[in-house]
């Protein structure tokens, strides 16, 4: 074996190699073509040669490539130059490449497996058939080791040595040899097809969320207009985020002296306090019923308490559930909102006519 002109082959492959970045994992099929020199197994009887390759290939992984190539070489013999001595085949070749970044060439090892068909003439004087054909294919195997630079999304450089094993136990010329080792050395190309893979696009860093996209709470008022961010759950918010009084307005919901029935006037008043109850699920009001100071505290009580049921009955008639109340609680004449009787003593009926009441008060 010339180690001189494997070196030289090695030297040439990288001397047309072209500097670049680190190849990253571009999965783009591409072509491939080199051309070198068969040292051929001294036991064929040839001379070595040059062979030419073209193929097909892509990186199945970051690392990793398989090629698909067609090979062709035709030395002469030794012996007789006027015979014919050709070879040609087709093998799968899988590539570990160790990639580095920053530099614009990595080497990489190589395992291949494929088929190699041989075609010799012999002598075969004094017969009209002269010379003999001898037509055989075989299985083949190579390893070896290279040098290949980076895409540049034109081509890249490939500089490689192998060594192939031809399985080929029917030769002419070498009659007793079962197997023939070949080295191969040679400087190919690489060309990618199609446009090169877009960069990957590194989305920026989640901003971090402003006041206006916060509500700590839970209130349904954001951090940046949350005047009051400790508002607790049930209670009525403002747009400002502080609890606001609810207040339903039962003015109006008076009764009869000495009754406990619903005017129809009430009623209408109390179906809007029920609308606005279920508007406020979360809304909890006491039930409360007064009288005027007209009878005994007892009976004034009594008739309270009476005035209360009423209009709680009529509340959970209209769907207000019934945890939502508290009561229903009579208060009696001790909770008047007017006089009932006038500065000089006598009797004021505008005002006990006021104080014949019923109330919601808002517990949350």
């Amino acid at each position: 074996m010339n180690k001189k002109i494997l070196a030289a082959a090695l030297v040439g492959g990288l001397a047309v190699a072209q500097a670049a970045s680190a190849q990253e994992f571009d999965d783009r099929w591409y072509l491939t073509g080199s051309a070198g020199f068969n040292f051929q197994d001294s036991d064929r009887g040839t001379n070595d040669a040059p062979f030419g390759t073209l193929g097909v290939g892509k990186f199945i992984s970051p690392n990793w490539s398989l090629d698909f190539e067609l090979n062709y070489q035709n030395p002469n013999f030794d012996a007789n130059q006027d015979l014919n001595w050709s070879q040609y085949g087709a093998s799968f070749d899988l590539r570990r490449h160790f990639i580095k970044e920053g530099r614009g060439w990595n080497p990489y090892l190589l395992a291949g497996l494929g088929y190699q068909r041989s075609e010799e003439e012999f002598d075969n004087f004094p017969s009209v058939n002269s010379p003999g054909q001898v037509k055989d294919g075989n299985f083949a195997a190579k390893v070896g080791a290279g040098l290949q630079t980076t895409f540049d999304n034109r081509v890249a450089v490939r500089a490689e040595v192998a060594y192939r094993g031809d399985f080929n136990d029917s030769s002419y010329h070498a009659s007793n040899e079962d197997w023939f080792g070949d080295v191969l050395a040679s400087v190919g190309v690489v060309i990618p097809l199609g446009p090169a893979p877009a960069a990957p696009v590194v989305a920026p860093p989640p901003a971090a969320p402003s006041c206006a996209d916060l509500d700590d709470d839970g209130d349904g008022v954001n951090n940046c207009d949350d005047r009051c961010p400790d508002s607790q759950p049930g209670q009525t918010i403002g747009p400002d985020g502080c609890p606001v009084p609810v207040s339903i307005d039962l003015k109006g919901v008076n009764f009869d002296f000495d009754k406990s029935t619903l005017r129809p006037d009430a009623v209408s008043i109390l179906s809007e306090a029920s609308e606005i109850l279920k508007r406020y699920p979360d809304l909890r009001v006491e039930v409360a019923g007064h009288t005027d100071s007209k009878g005994s505290d007892a009976y004034n009580q009594k008739l309270s308490e009476r005035r209360a049921s009423a209009v709680y009955n009529y509340l959970t008639s209209q769907g207000v559930d019934a945890s939502r109340l508290v009561g229903p609680i009579g208060y009696g004449e001790s909770r008047p909102i007017a006089p009932n009787t006038n500065p000089d003593g006598s009797d004021n009926p505008e005002g006990r006519a006021k104080n014949r009441r019923t109330e919601l008060n808002v517990q949350n």
